[in-house]
């Protein structure tokens, strides 16, 4: 139990701006005894739930629009530059890849700044998420 907490914890904060990776504790774990369900579970809810956190700071950054302040902003501007070039070509449809290192965080972010409903966030990103881990359960497991 504390090995599926310690993946939702890590999921969550790899889907963060932090540069961490949760494929590899979820890969170990799929070599355990435990339940591949609740391994895949664990890890796309705290993924989805850190993209989350991600959209909910573009949300309230898009009241108040301190980007230039803060110091994160001005080291991925160009990500969050890249993001919203995809977003305005594809539209809400690029959260299904928020999933990619370098991009996906500055993609949940800009899903954020671009006011997508929440639960359409939600869906979209977690899709995407979901697909991963169960593209890698189905190579490694």
């Amino acid at each position: 139990m504390t090995s599926l907490f310690t993946l939702f914890v890590t999921s969550f904060l790899a889907a963060t701006v932090l540069p961490l990776s949760s494929e590899v504790g979820f890969l170990i774990l799929l070599r355990t005894d435990l339940s591949p369900i609740f391994i895949f579970i664990a890890a796309t809810f705290g993924n989805t739930l850190g993209a989350t956190a991600n959209w909910l700071i573009g949300f309230l950054t898009a009241k108040k629009n301190p980007i230039k302040k803060i110091s994160w902003f001005k080291k991925k501007a160009g990500d969050i530059g890249r993001a919203q070039k995809w977003f305005r070509r594809f539209g809400k449809w690029c959260l299904l890849i928020s999933w990619l290192p370098l991009i996906g965080d500055a993609l949940t972010f800009v899903a954020g700044l671009m006011r997508v409903p929440l639960l359409q966030f939600i869906v979209l990103a977690g899709a995407g998420k979901a697909s991963r881990y169960l593209f890698l359960m189905y190579l490694f497991n």
